[in-house]
Order: structure tokens, then C-alpha cells, then sequence
């Protein structure tokens, strides 16, 4: 009887210890949950760009726009997104015998701060109409992730010729790195000892601000976003490799001039040694300095009168470098 009330009596200390436990842990849990919540560390904080408005997980590129999806952006400005079947913000895509320009490159392409008709290649569609034009751009993307998206694209629009607006304020850094924006992974090229490239960083790991976005639990509990951000970081560290934008040009007019197209580049703001860099393999190009832009702390895309500036700009480019309408998609194929 004795040895039976000791049993009872320990069993009931130790259900009372463990319950002292749990108790403290739930509190300590809570507590860090709170100072989470008021730190509100910028990296543990749900993304309201467009990159997670409307763009989803690739294992391939990172992010991809989400086909057939809407947004309301703001940044400098709030404006409208419209992803057509294709995932382009742009009109629908259906060959019609004309010679299609495909617009390659990041959110001055993609039109962040411009509805759709504001931007430089909706006005080119009505100065150029012997060709077709479509947008491509996708916000953030570096030169790497514009060499994988083209060839994704590629069967399926054949483009005559493809025209890629290269960032110079940021191109090189996103290049350089498998981590940009906030924590969005990314593939990277790494340049291999006789010089070509290798893919690196496949499949990427999802990003947390998608996970902020898809999971409940990360969505609702900053705890559960700590621990991702603690997951991912160890998964896949930022790295940085040497500068390979030259090469992955090279690599873009490889793939375009095999397939039976011509590249033409143009430039946010001169760049010397991408200048000199395709003057040397004779890929035509053309600086878009002194387009109007928003603020340094918006990213400085184009405003309205920019958009309208690049387009003229643009429009002589293209009609210096192809004054005939070209050949069609079925004469190249």
C-alpha cells in the first residue's frame, strides 16, 4: 500500500514538473514569437512585390510570372499586371506571319511604375507594325535567368529578333550571385577553365518569401519564418562567383544566331566593357541614357516620358539595323 501512494504521489510530481515545463515553453515560444513580430526583421517579412504578387516558384529560374494572373503593384506608383497564357505581361501571343521581336530583360522591360500601354514596347507595337512584338520581361531576372527563359521561350515564339535591355545598375550584381532581392534563390553560372558555362544552383531552392506566401504556417507564425529563413540559409548560402555577364551575352547571341535570329542589345546606361565586349563579336547595341526615370529608392524605371523617349530611341535602332521586315518564323524554320 505504502510503495503504491509513493508511485501515485511521484507520478503525480512528475506530471506536474512536465506540465511546469511545457507551460515554461509555451510562454518562451510566445514571447520570441512577440519580439519577432516587433522587431519585424525585414528579411522575415511578407513580400509585396511583384516578384510575389504574381510570380510562383521555378526550380529552373527561381520565379516565373504566373500565366494568366493579375496585380496591383506599388512602388513609385500603383499600376495594373496582366500575365497573358504564356505567364508574358503582355497581349496574347498568335503567329501572323509577321517577324516576331522578342523583348528580353528585367523590370524595365516587364514595366514596373507603367500600365501595360505606357511602356516603350507597347508604343514600338504601334510605331513598328511589320513586326510583332512581345514583351518578355521579367522583373528581377539577371542575364543568366534571361539566357534560360529565352530558350524556354524560344519554340514557341521563334523570334527574328531579339532585342535584350540590359540593367546596368544591377545586371552585374544579379549575375554575380545565387541570392537577390530580399532572399529570392536564383541559378548562377559559373565560368569553367576553357571558358564556357556551367549551370549552378539547380533546382533552386524555394525562396522564403514564396513559402511567406503559399504556407500557412510561415504565412501566420514568424517562428515557422525564422526556422525557414534558418533552413534556407544553410541549404543554399548566398555565393558569389566572378562577374560571367560577358559570356552569358556571348552565350544569348550563340543560341539566338544558331537558331536563325540576330541580337540586338540595348543599355540602361553605357557600360565600357560590355561596349567594348560586343563591339569585339560585331552585336549591335544602343545606350538609353537620358530617359526619365523615378527615384534611385523606387529602382529608377522609366516614367511615362521615359518609356516614350526609349521607344523612339528604339524604333530608329530597329529600323537602322532591320529595314526590311525580315523573315518570317516558317522561312527561318
Amino acid at each position: 500500500m505504502f510503495s503504491e501512494f509513493i508511485s501515485r504521489d511521484g507520478a503525480a510530481l512528475n506530471l506536474k514538473s512536465l506540465g511546469s515545463t511545457l507551460f515554461t515553453i509555451l510562454l518562451s515560444l510566445l514571447a520570441v514569437e512577440a519580439a519577432l513580430r516587433l522587431a519585424d526583421f525585414r528579411v522575415l517579412r511578407q513580400d509585396a512585390s511583384e516578384r510575389s504578387l504574381s510570380y510562383d516558384y521555378d526550380a529552373e529560374l527561381g520565379w516565373i510570372p504566373v500565366p494568366n494572373s493579375e496585380a496591383v503593384v506599388t512602388t513609385a506608383r500603383t499600376i495594373h499586371a496582366s500575365h497573358n497564357s504564356l505567364g508574358l505581361r503582355d497581349i496574347e501571343y498568335r503567329p501572323d506571319g509577321r517577324p516576331a521581336i522578342l523583348f528580353l530583360g528585367d523590370s524595365f522591360v516587364w514595366g514596373v511604375d507603367a500600365e501595360a500601354n505606357e511602356r516603350f514596347t507597347d508604343l514600338l507595337r504601334e510605331r513598328l507594325p511589320r513586326f510583332s512584338i512581345v514583351n518578355a520581361g521579367v522583373s528581377g531576372y539577371g542575364t543568366d535567368q534571361e539566357l534560360l527563359w529565352l530558350k524556354r521561350l524560344w519554340p514557341t515564339i521563334k523570334p527574328a529578333i531579339v532585342v535584350l535591355l540590359f540593367c546596368t545598375d544591377n545586371d552585374r550584381l544579379d549575375n554575380g550571385t545565387n541570392v537577390r532581392y530580399g532572399g529570392y534563390r536564383k541559378p548562377y553560372f559559373e565560368i569553367a577553365t576553357d571558358g564556357s558555362l556551367i549551370a549552378r544552383g539547380q533546382p533552386v531552392p524555394k525562396s522564403l518569401k514564396l513559402m511567406i506566401r503559399d504556407e500557412w504556417l510561415p504565412r501566420h507564425v514568424w517562428l515557422a519564418r525564422l526556422a525557414s529563413f534558418a533552413y534556407v540559409e544553410l541549404h543554399a548560402p548566398q555565393l558569389f562567383v566572378p562577374d560571367p555577364t560577358d559570356r552569358l551575352m556571348g552565350a544569348i547571341n550563340d543560341f539566338v544566331t544558331s537558331n536563325g535570329g540576330r541580337l540586338l542589345v540595348a543599355l540602361q546606361h553605357k557600360d565600357d566593357q560590355l561596349e567594348a565586349y560586343l563591339q569585339q563579336r560585331r552585336i549591335p547595341f544602343v545606350p538609353l541614357d537620358g530617359a526619365a526615370a523615378y527615384g534611385a529608392e523606387y529602382g529608377a524605371h522609366f516614367t511615362p516620358e521615359g518609356n516614350q523617349f526609349v521607344s523612339r530611341i528604339l524604333e530608329t535602332f530597329l529600323n537602322e539595323q532591320a529595314p526590311q521586315s525580315g523573315r518570317t518564323a516558317g522561312e527561318r524554320n
